[in-house]
């Protein structure tokens, strides 16, 4: 049964950070890139990041300098580093699997002070 289970959000102040967790399982995870997407209150869901197979990764440029997604194969997991948190970064967020394009549950995050 294929899984991508969200954790990590919640609420934090502007300029705080936060880490936010994907734990994927049910089919071959180092076969996969992953991205995170976001839906802003009321908007349509935007593309955040993406790492690829061999680590490689690239940001929007709405949070290039700010978030770093890693992976870990071992752990089959994927994290997404939020730092310099700005109001315009709530939203809920979803892991995205690109191997038969998984997705999860989502996490809500909200920065306000």
């Amino acid at each position: 049964q294929v899984q991508l289970v969200e954790s990590g959000g919640g609420w934090v102040q502007p300029g705080g950070s936060l880490m936010l967790s994907c734990a994927a399982s049910g089919f071959p995870f180092s076969s996969s890139g992953f991205r995170w997407y976001r839906q802003p209150p009321g908007k349509e869901r935007e593309w955040v990041a993406t790492v690829y197979t061999g680590g490689m990764s690239n940001y929007a440029d709405a949070v290039k300098g700010r978030c770093t997604i890693s992976r870990d194969n071992g752990k089959t997991m994927v994290t997404l580093q939020m730092n310099s948190l700005k109001p315009e970064d709530t939203a809920v967020y979803y892991c995205n699997a690109m191997i038969n394009n998984y997705w999860g549950q989502g996490t809500q995050v909200v920065v306000s002070s």
